[in-house]
């Protein structure tokens, strides 16, 4: 874990699986992650997405937070058409008692990822 100071109180850095990104950042109140599925990736966006949300789960708990904690996730799909899968995924996964706020965009997305989630979320 590294540490820096940028104005915040507490500034946790997890690393990622490469130096120059991080995995998870946990400020004094906020947590931002994103995620997308391990390599090898699956080929369907509900199999892709159960594993980023798996990912997402590991990352919230580094900081000391979960799911219910969530405030907003920004979903990005390689393809819009396959918005019902993720939301299949979405709907097994997400915390129904406190759902975030939630966009999903299509994008172009460095295959063979179909999806890749950014979360924000209280501590």
């Amino acid at each position: 874990m590294v540490a820096r100071f940028t104005g915040a109180k507490h500034d946790h850095r997890f690393p990622g699986l490469t130096p120059t990104r991080s995995r998870a950042v946990a400020t004094d109140d906020l947590v931002f992650t994103v995620a997308v599925a391990p390599d090898p990736a699956p080929p369907s966006v509900y199999q892709q997405a159960v594993k980023v949300f798996a990912r997402i789960d590991e990352s919230l708990a580094l900081c000391g937070t979960d799911k219910s904690k969530i405030l907003s996730a920004i979903i990005y799909l390689a393809d819009v058409k396959h918005k019902g899968e993720l939301n299949r995924a979405w709907d097994e996964w997400v915390d129904a008692k406190n759902p975030p706020m939630r966009a999903c965009i299509g994008v172009d997305i460095e295959p063979p990822h179909l999806v890749e989630i950014l979360i924000t979320a209280a501590k």
